[in-house]
């Protein structure tokens, strides 16, 4: 019995859409150099693990270990891993890229054209035990409570939403959506002085994102979005649209809400085509920008994290030891207005 725990672990897995199970799997084992062993400690659910659970991701692979919102600690090192250490806190970036692409050329990873991203491609973070290149690999602060410390990664959704954006103190920025990453995002364009004015149909949301600093709020289901966004930059439109939902029908309204010379950044993942019409994009001269991931934007969120300049905790409505997974996964389905951000805690 012993031997079977030391040599194996309990991790999520998704076997097929709508099957998923805690299963017993192999333990890993170090088998570069550069690698370290980390015992999870904490795991956000993310609307792509939610998508995967249901087949609704159109890059995801099965059967799959879901999760890449991970936190934990070093157990062991590999031979030639110098700066880290056995017991240090650490998170793991998901991004798993060749390095030698034309988008690794030019510092994007997050697209790059081989790219792997753990939890979707590679098996991910939703279970006792990972391994992972000390490169991807980085340290935190031992005083960050696991769960806080496990948003690290949306927040570097935003810290690349920012970079995409070029988003700066004189900026308007329309944040489409106020789930948890419309929040995240909320939270950083807020640390460059930028006004914010956030959209969802959950007063809930829009109660958390007025407390989080938002400027204007605007319950899309009741109110006239055009007319408020008009009002605020009086009639030309804002500077910066971030659509954070993923639905063809905002893009196009954001579209048609943008300033001349504004920039319009979208995070949405839907295969279904949107009516854009040319005409706004041309006469506008707008910048239509994807944003995927993270490029390298961990150490800048982990300083942010360090330094209290955001507030992950005000995310966390719900904590679940991960054996609830199933629970976790029906609350965040079926009451979302009651859901902000999930958190697995694998702490024995």
């Amino acid at each position: 019995m012993s031997q079977r725990k030391e040599l194996n672990m309990k991790a999520i897995r998704v076997n097929s859409p709508g099957n998923i199970e805690i299963a017993e799997v192999a333990k890993p084992e170090l088998t570069h150099e550069n690698e370290v062993l980390i015992k999870i400690k904490a795991a956000g659910i993310c609307g792509s693990d939610i998508h995967i659970y249901h087949g609704t991701s159109p890059v995801a692979t099965y059967p799959r270990i879901i999760g890449h919102e991970i936190v934990g600690e070093i157990v062991e090192v590999g031979a030639k891993v110098q700066d880290l250490k056995i017991g240090d806190h650490v998170t793991v970036d998901p991004v798993v890229s060749c390095g030698a692409c034309y988008p690794c050329s030019l510092g994007r990873p997050n697209v790059c054209t081989s790219l792997k991203v753990r939890g979707v491609h590679l098996d991910g973070g939703f279970r006792e035990y990972i391994a992972a290149e000390s490169s991807s690999v980085y340290k935190i602060s031992p005083d960050l409570p696991w769960e806080a410390a496990a948003l690290v990664e949306p927040y570097s959704i935003a810290a690349q939403v920012l970079a995409r954006g070029e988003i700066e103190a004189r900026d308007i920025v329309l944040i489409l959506g106020a789930g948890p990453i419309g929040l995240i995002i909320l939270q950083a364009v807020k640390k460059t002085g930028a006004r914010a004015i956030i959209t969802d149909i959950l007063e809930e949301r829009l109660d958390m994102a007025k407390q989080m600093g938002a400027d204007v709020i605007v319950n899309s289901s009741k109110q006239d979005l055009r007319e408020i966004v008009m009002k605020e930059t009086n009639g030309v439109g804002v500077t910066v649209v971030v659509e954070a939902v993923g639905l063809p029908k905002l893009l196009e309204d954001g579209v048609q809400l943008a300033c001349p010379a504004a920039r319009v950044v979208v995070l949405g993942f839907t295969e279904t085509p949107s009516q854009l019409a040319q005409l706004y994009i041309t006469k506008n001269e707008l910048d239509i920008r994807g944003s995927r991931l993270n490029a390298h934007r961990f150490p800048q969120v982990i300083e942010w994290f360090n330094k209290g300049e955001v507030n992950p905790e005000k995310l966390i409505s719900h904590t679940f030891p991960y054996t609830e997974i199933e629970k976790a996964l029906h609350l965040i389905e079926t009451e979302p207005q009651k859901v902000c951000k999930a958190v697995l805690l694998f702490q024995q």
